[in-house]
């Protein structure tokens, strides 16, 4: 190996291999969340038309090709440009397909407002896409040209007339990128239905014809981010009524509603420009600020609301359910998938808007105000209460203790980058995890059967609980007012329970508790769910595992003869050897990292399966009673 560095080993990508090259710095990732951001690109593309008021309808048809999801989205915009580009001498339709930092999203003239800014998006789709087929329907003819992984494969033609103007953009995500082969419907229906919220009177159509029976659903909406309030308020009694916020400055459009309901957590779902922005960022940094300056100056005004506790700016967040959509030209987001807003003159916008409006609705309406501000009260006296339940708890050595649980089999590498914590269901279980761990990494945490539900416990309850303490204290990064990612001492916390329904149920504890109370570990990537086989399948000396239905049913297809097969009730049935061959190796194993798709919705299922209201979780599982893949009896 040579030391010497020169110019023969610089490597210059061009066209699109750079993307195809390190796709995850444009889309996030290869897995499912890459493989569905093609679609969200394309999507919002035909959403921005919406914007500028040229498209009103969008429809979005999947199907299946050679086993993997194929896209294709239309729309009745524009059309995409389809005369030369002189300085290139090429369509600006193939130069919007073929060339990074190309479009019209720049200069504010053809579209004034736009989700699409780095004029990346239909250059990446096409550099990741196994083929991708664009039709233009402008000027009365119907345009084609076809690309395979970013390159052109036949030229831009006419190929008849067309009545109307719009564009059809079908692809397939190529299988040499992505790990994920289909779209996750669930999630793209909430995207659909939050779109129609955000623009009114646009009709989306949504056709999967990936099963024999083929399913359709329309999203539209009148009323606006009004009726997206109400469809995320669902069955929550209120406690307020909702107030909507307008407002226009320097082209900036801001709309808010928000309302109280009887509910310990808060809800706020930020947009710009159509795009979630769900980490936030200074439309919402806004909005804190100006509704904690709200909520203390009318206090201040008014004695009678006072409260001993000091109200924080987490108790006026409490029951609250808060939309935010902003629509702007040139907004500064963080990284491509667009996360947070960074832009510094949003901040004073919104806060001068929720302080003004939200100022007069309170002295407008004083029995609303004595409803909202009791609530506030209310959380500032229990924050308060639970502080001092805290506070004893912590003076027991629960939660904040330094000496490591008994139960803890640690590891002897303390570097967190390269150690891992299986959390495991039973004693059984974790002897024979213990026996097939490397002792060096990988640390084992039994737990003595099913957590505490969070979603239905007190704080009193949640301190005082030994499997929450032993975990906390295990992970070593403290909880609620303590908590501090940071001193996680495990870069990768894994849940490894049984493939049955207790497992099942195990994990949604789990989750449930993390995602209440160590979100941020989730948020990073800390959190992983193990997935041991399903079966055993023998065939004399030869070995198989089987990780699916699906994959034992391949497996049995391609043997002969008499055939061993083992179905493993629980992790105990396995012996070390198999269980770090399957299971805990880091060359075999299989992990799925745990993230938040999308925060409403995990917030909304959380309530749903996880909490009180058992009208509510009846009717879900009713309601969804046929998805069901796999149940174990």
């Amino acid at each position: 190996m040579s030391d010497e560095y020169s110019a023969k080993d610089i490597t210059i990508l061009s066209g699109t291999q750079g993307i195809r090259k390190r796709p995850a710095m444009y889309i996030g990732s290869t897995g499912s969340s890459g493989f569905i951001h093609l679609l969200y690109e394309v999507l919002d593309n035909a959403v921005d038309e919406a914007l500028a008021g040229y498209c009103k309808n969008i429809t979005i048809k999947l199907s299946t090709e050679d086993g993997g999801d194929v896209a294709e989205v239309s729309d009745d915009g524009r059309g995409i440009p389809v005369d030369m580009i002189p300085k290139v001498n090429k369509p600006a339709l193939e130069v919007l397909m073929t060339s990074l930092h190309s479009g019209a999203k720049f200069d504010n003239s053809s579209y004034k407002v736009a989700g699409g800014l780095h004029g990346v998006g239909l250059t990446v789709v096409n550099a990741l896409s196994e083929y991708t087929v664009v039709t233009v329907r402008k000027n009365g003819k119907e345009y084609k040209q076809e690309f395979s992984r970013g390159i052109p494969t036949t030229q831009l033609e006419v190929i008849g007339e067309s009545e109307g103007n719009g564009t059809t953009i079908r692809f397939k995500p190529d299988a040499q990128i992505f790990s994920s082969k289909s779209f996750d419907t669930l999630i793209l229906t909430e995207r659909l239905r939050y779109l129609s919220y955000l623009n009114p009177g646009i009709r989306i159509e949504l056709v999967d014809s990936r099963e024999e029976e083929e399913k359709r659903a329309e999203f539209f909406s009148k009323d606006g981010i009004s009726g997206f309030l109400e469809y995320i308020r669902g069955e929550r009694n209120p406690i307020s009524k909702p107030l909507l916020m307008k407002g226009l400055q320097d082209s900036v459009s801001v709309a808010i509603t928000m309302q109280y309901v009887q509910s310990y957590s808060e809800e706020i779902v930020s947009f710009v420009n159509n795009i979630k922005t769900p980490y936030g960022g200074t439309h919402v940094t806004g909005f804190h600020s100006a509704l904690t300056r709200t909520i203390y100056s009318y206090m201040q005004k008014n004695p009678k609301t006072q409260t001993k506790a000091n109200v924080e700016g987490d108790d006026t967040r409490e029951g609250l359910l808060c939309i935010i959509s902003v629509l702007m030209p040139n907004p500064e987001f963080e990284g491509q998938t667009k996360e947070k807003l960074g832009n510094t003159q949003i901040k004073s916008l919104v806060e001068n808007l929720v302080y003004k409006e939200l100022s007069t609705y309170l002295e407008e309406n004083p029995a609303e105000a004595v409803k909202i501000v009791g609530k506030i009260t209310n959380a500032a006296d229990a924050r308060e209460a639970a502080r001092r339940a805290k506070e004893l708890a912590r003076n027991k050595s629960a939660f904040e203790g330094s000496i490591l649980p008994g139960k803890l089999s640690d590891c002897t590498d303390r570097d967190p980058e390269r150690s891992e914590i299986f959390i495991v269901e039973g004693e059984s279980a974790a002897g024979s995890s213990k026996q097939a761990r490397d002792r060096m990494y990988q640390a084992i945490l039994p737990l003595k059967g099913k957590i505490l539900n969070v979603e239905k416990a007190t704080d009193e309850k949640i301190f005082s609980n030994a499997e929450l303490h032993t975990m906390v204290v295990a992970f070593g990064t403290g909880i609620r007012e303590t908590f501090n990612p940071n001193k996680l001492r495990y870069g990768k916390v894994i849940f490894l329970t049984d493939a049955d329904v207790d497992g099942s149920h195990i994990k949604t504890l789990l989750l449930t508790f993390f995602y209440r109370y160590l979100k941020p570990l989730i948020e990073k990537g800390n959190v992983y769910i193990a997935n041991p086989p399903l079966y055993k399948i023998t065939k004399g000396r030869e070995v198989k595992y089987a990780y699916s239905e699906s994959e034992k049913e391949g497996i049995l297809k391609g043997m002969e003869g008499k055939i061993g097969l083992q179905r493993y009730k629980g992790l105990g049935e396995m012996n070390p050897e198999q269980l770090w061959e399957t299971t805990m190796n880091p060359e075999n194993r299989v992990l799925r990292r745990i993230t938040i798709k999308d925060a409403v919705l995990a917030n909304s299922m959380f309530t749903i399966l996880m909490g009180k209201d058992v009208s509510e979780r009846r009717r879900f599982l009713e309601e969804h009673s046929t998805e069901v893949t796999f149940l174990d009896i």
